[in-house]
C-alpha cells in the first residue's frame, strides 16, 4: 500500500475503490475521500436487486463537513448492502477498505472495469489534488 492506496483494487476518479471476485464487485470509498469528507454521520446506499448504471449516482455520504454522492464505478444489480453502516456510518472513516464497505454489484459485463483507474493510476490522481 503506497500512500494509503492498496494494491489489488480499481479505483474510479470519483475516489471509489472496487474490488474485483469473479463478477461481482464490492464497492466503497477510498481513504483519501473519507479524509476529505470528514466525520461521516450517515450513508444512503442502493437498495439489494437495484439495476446501476456505471458512474450514476446511486446514494449520499453525509459527513460533519458536506453531503456527497456516492457514484458506482461500475454497472450490474446491487446482491448486497453494508448494512453495518446504518448503526455505524464512521466505520467509513476506520477501515475504508475493510469494514466500511458500501454495496456489492454482480457486474453487467465484467470489461467495463477497464474504464476504471489501477492503484499507481489513481496514485497520481490524488497527488494532483
Amino acid at each position: 500500500m503506497a500512500n494509503g492506496v492498496p494494491a489489488g483494487l480499481l479505483y474510479s476518479k470519483e475516489h471509489e475503490w472496487v474490488k474485483l471476485d469473479g463478477d461481482v464487485a464490492t464497492v466503497g470509498i477510498t481513504d483519501y475521500a473519507q479524509s476529505s469528507l470528514g466525520d461521516i454521520v450517515y450513508v444512503e446506499l442502493p437498495r439489494v436487486g437495484a439495476d446501476l448504471t456505471q458512474f450514476g449516482s446511486i446514494g449520499v455520504v453525509e459527513s460533519v463537513k458536506a453531503v456527497s454522492d456516492i457514484f458506482t464505478p461500475v454497472g450490474g444489480e446491487v446482491v448486497g448492502i453494508n448494512d453495518g453502516l446504518d448503526n455505524d456510518p464512521a466505520l467509513v472513516n476506520s477501515d475504508p477498505y475493510g469494514e466500511g464497505w458500501f454495496f456489492k454489484v454482480k457486474l453487467a459485463d465484467v470489461s467495463q472495469t477497464g474504464n476504471l483507474l489501477t492503484p499507481e493510476q489513481y496514485e497520481q490522481l490524488i497527488a494532483e489534488s
